[in-house]
């Protein structure tokens, strides 16, 4: 399923949301650095998930795609280009260009492999002597957003196929001998609540960030957002007219941000207490140090600034490493106070 932006005015303001601010940040980071690696939000019932992901779209900015690839491949990168635009090239053939938005595709816990990856008609590829390919969510999902909510309930075995399309940028089809691949990169954006199964320490390490939310205990904000709720079900166009002006400053913010994000600069120092941090905490492999200097950067960019601070890392710090702590298996993900104390530590 594409969510489609002509029917965005159904959807509650991104702006709008009230709390659930880890939530928000991990999500607006990430459209900004899609190499980030995505993020897993994990938290109760009817805390907003869905609503906040799906509220996302409206800051989404607009790309330049070949106008006829189902792989919204990017003219200009010719490194991430589908087949379909590499034979017109190499036939001299003229490529057309449009803008379109950054596409949500929703992945629904029921889809099978083919849905996912696509297909290879073979009796075609075989009489015909062409690759019949059917394009999945994959291509679809190409430089843009795959959500799976409760994402702890999909099979392993797909999300090891998400993961790992989502890591490489590119998806590979084979059956009988016929191959096909094309570009992959998307966000992965994956929501569940803990109480039905956490995943795998290996595949939560494969996500960039981890959100944790809970519900609101503040009866005055309670009423508030049950308040805001009803409102927007009573008039969804003329709620969201309360909230165009935020929504255009935050959109225009992540664009600055993805369009200036080279510019950020984090020095050595900073660089080297990162992968301290990571040694104390015996956080396995490299991962978590990338993670951190990329959404550290992302905040800065994000805030208009050009130079990381230590504040920048302690305020994502958490997102990138509790869930890549090592844990006892009865245990739920660390409350942070294990990070809290390495960071204090390594950064005085």
């Amino acid at each position: 399923m594409i969510i489609n932006h002509q029917n965005s005015h159904l959807i509650f303001p991104f702006t709008a949301i009230v709390g659930q601010e880890e939530m928000k940040l991990s999500l607006i980071l990430n459209v900004i650095d899609p190499k980030i690696g995505g993020v897993v939000i994990m938290g109760d019932r009817g805390t907003g998930k869905s609503t906040t992901v799906r509220a996302l779209i409206d800051l989404l900015p607009e790309i330049t795609v070949v106008s006829d690839d189902p792989f919204n491949s990017d003219p200009q990168d010719i490194d991430n280009m589908s087949y379909f635009v590499h034979e017109k090239i190499k036939k001299n053939e003229s490529i057309s260009t449009s803008k379109k938005k950054i596409s949500m595709i929703n992945l629904p816990l029921g889809a099978t492999e083919d849905r996912i990856c696509g297909t290879i008609d073979l009796e075609k590829a075989l009489t015909e002597g062409i690759k019949a390919f059917e394009p999945g969510l994959l291509a679809n999902a190409n430089r843009g957003i795959l959500y799976i909510d409760e994402v702890n309930l999909l099979d392993d075995h797909l999300v090891d196929i998400l993961l790992d399309a989502a890591a490489s940028g590119w998806n590979t089809v084979e059956r009988e001998g016929i191959s096909i691949n094309h570009p992959a990169r998307f966000i992965l954006i994956g929501s569940g609540n803990p109480e039905e199964g956490e995943l795998r320490p290996q595949l939560l390490d494969r996500f960039g960030l981890h959100a944790k939310i809970g519900t609101v205990k503040d009866p005055e904000i309670r009423v508030h957002i049950v308040g805001q709720r009803a409102e927007f079900d009573e008039s969804p166009l003329l709620f969201r007219k309360k909230y165009e002006k935020k929504q255009k400053q935050l959109a225009d913010s992540i664009l600055y941000a993805r369009d200036n994000l080279d510019k950020v600069k984090i020095n050595l120092d900073l660089k080297k207490n990162i992968s301290k941090v990571c040694s104390e905490l015996k956080i396995d492999g490299l991962r978590g140090d990338i993670v951190i200097n990329r959404t550290a950067k992302a905040l800065t960019c994000f805030e208009k600034r050009t130079q990381v601070t230590s504040n920048d890392i302690f305020r994502v710090i958490f997102l990138c490493l509790r869930h890549r702590l090592k844990k006892d298996p009865f245990e739920t993900i660390d409350s942070g106070k294990q990070v809290y104390e390495a960071f204090k530590k390594i950064f005085n």
